[in-house]
């Protein structure tokens, strides 16, 4: 019996081989390689809730609309839409020339057309329970209900097989952008009632490339969809690559290596020791690599964070500190947030001066939302103040996991600067992420990935209806003021308004001090010389339908 990866191996080459009888030649073919560190779970849209799952299935699926490079909304399956006066109902008018890729369950096993009703199905089942979509919060709360608070029956309307109309129960601005989320992905009912679950292994979509292999842990093969219904401007068939090839190699180092062997096309990160090895410290390729690789940098929709819990109800040691906002203002200022970025990132990032709303969104603004800069003489005043001195220093544990003990380690030193002792506890990443969604870390780090460009996504982590485990309010931050603000803006269709409420929300956010902003992240690509058509973007997309490998 050949091993597992010799076993893939011929099974890749024999599917590429089958693409053009007559030839066996693997070299023709443009092959696009990427690397997956982080597991990834399913191909079902349903379950895109990660970075590993988001890139794959955008590969395979399209939506109503999509994002541009200006993170806009633009036309995707829905050619056009209107939106009512009121906000409250969406019109989209469908492409007639959108089909599912090929499948046996089909008629003559060719791809039917994608209408109307496909939409209504793919929305309605991301809402079922029996789905269990991690989702299902895109349209909860925001598509029309009933007299029971459920989400409607008549909330998503068919006026024919191209017109799709959804009801909101209230106005929500960000409303078609989250409609851009790969959780709205369109799927064919007869294909997921025929897996079921098992549809996470059997995807089939409309998108630039199709289904072809998953040797879970190993690899996936997805290949060129010659059926796609999107061209380039010059009115050529996209997509121009023949196929993609996902690993899932998990050592960084290991990753790096085989990029640099140029059995990888592109990286997306770079993590840990790999930065010293790669980077200047000012954030430039260092001589050995600027001539090898391209690299692209962009402003992130995210923010790193810590994040203490004011809800000590599930502590399992409860610090009366965290309810003295004093105590959290003064480790915001003992934080040198600039050397941080600049000696423990290499110049990637930008220090968190202002609020959580990070610059990549067009409401942010540092000059309306003043955060905390260094200022250790500040700190120790508002430590004093709150009864902790160096005869009775602050007690703490900073809980974050592996991949940030540096960062963590530098923090300690530099609170130990204004007489706090802090104590770093590392645990894995998934029992790191379970305990912050369930209160037992009283001071904690995180990050937060904004999945729609909208500020109204980060500030709903301070929204007291969305406390955690069920919402992103993983701090049980509760302010009245700021709840009337959010409720506000989430009416409110005037844009510049919208974004004066944003940042007045926001400035109760750096005045209470739930969080203390490290820095707003950056999108760093590097890629081979060889590939085209690849931009960096602050939602880190990786959409291959444009790229090419020359």
């Amino acid at each position: 019996m050949l091993p597992t990866r010799a076993l893939f191996l011929s099974l890749f080459l024999g599917l590429f081989t089958g693409c053009q009888p007559g030839t066996d030649k693997l070299t023709d073919k443009k092959i696009f390689k990427y690397n997956q560190p982080e597991a990834l779970s399913s191909l079902d849209p349903a379950f895109a809730r990660n970075q590993a799952n988001i890139w794959a299935t955008t590969q395979l699926y399209n939506g109503l609309v999509e994002l541009d490079d200006q993170l806009k909304p633009a036309p995707a399956i829905a050619r056009t839409w209107k939106v009512s006066p009121d906000g409250l109902k969406y019109t989209f008018y469908l492409r007639p020339d959108v089909y599912f890729h090929d499948h046996p369950v089909f008629p003559k096993g060719r791809g039917r057309r994608v209408v109307a009703e496909d939409f209504r199905y793919s929305f309605q089942r991301l809402l079922n329970p029996q789905t269990a979509s991690t989702g299902s919060w895109v349209f909860k709360g925001k598509v029309l209900e009933n007299a029971q608070g459920m989400v409607s029956d008549t909330c998503f309307k068919i006026q024919n097989d191209s017109t799709l109309i959804i009801y909101l129960k209230e106005p929500f601005i960000s409303f078609i952008e989250l409609l851009s989320m790969p959780y709205c992905f369109v799927v064919p009912r007869e294909i997921t009632e025929k897996y079921g679950k098992d549809f996470r292994e059997h995807p089939v979509g409309t998108g630039p490339f199709l289904f072809k292999l998953w040797d879970e842990g190993n690899a996936i093969v997805l290949h060129k969809n010659p059926n796609y219904w999107k061209k380039d401007q010059a009115g050529n068939q996209l997509p121009y690559l023949d196929a993609v090839q996902i690993s899932f190699i998990n050592d960084r180092k290991m990753e790096f290596l085989t990029f640099q062997q140029k059995k990888l096309d592109f990286l997306s990160g770079i993590r840990g020791s790999s930065k010293d090895l790669i980077l200047n410290k000012d954030g430039t390729l260092q001589e050995e690599f600027a001539n090898k690789f391209n690299l692209q940098k962009a402003p992130y929709l995210n923010t790193e964070y810590m994040g203490f819990q004011l809800d000590p109800k599930n502590l399992r040691d409860p610090n009366p500190a965290w309810q003295d906002k004093r105590v959290r203002q003064a480790l915001n200022y003992a934080l040198n947030k600039k050397e941080l970025v600049v000696y423990y990132r290499n110049n990637l990032g930008i220090p968190g001066h202002a609020g959580m709303v990070p610059p990549s969104l067009p409401s942010f603004s540092a000059e309306e939302v003043r955060g905390y800069s260094y200022n250790p003489g500040k700190a120790r005043e508002l430590l004093a103040a709150a009864g902790y001195t160096r005869q009775n220093p602050l007690h703490l544990t900073l809980n974050t996991v592996a991949e940030h003990k540096e960062i963590a380690e530098f923090m300690q030193k530099k609170w130990s600067e204004v007489g706090v002792v802090a104590q770093i506890n590392i645990s894995q990443a998934a029992a790191h992420q379970e305990a912050v969604d369930n209160g037992r870390y009283g001071f904690f780090m995180k990050s937060w990935f904004g999945d729609y460009p909208d500020a109204e996504n980060f500030l709903a982590l301070f929204y007291s209806k969305n406390f955690s485990p069920a919402g992103p309010n993983k701090t049980h931050f509760k302010n009245a003021r700021f709840d009337a603000l959010y409720e506000k803006a989430k009416l409110e269709q005037n844009t510049e308004k919208r974004y004066r409420l944003y940042r007045e929300m926001d400035k109760i956010v750096v005045e209470e001090s739930p969080v203390i902003v490290l820095f707003y992240d950056e999108v760093v690509m590097l890629t081979q010389k060889n590939i085209v058509g690849m931009k960096a973007d602050p939602m880190n997309t990786l959409r291959l339908e444009s790229v090419r490998k020359l």
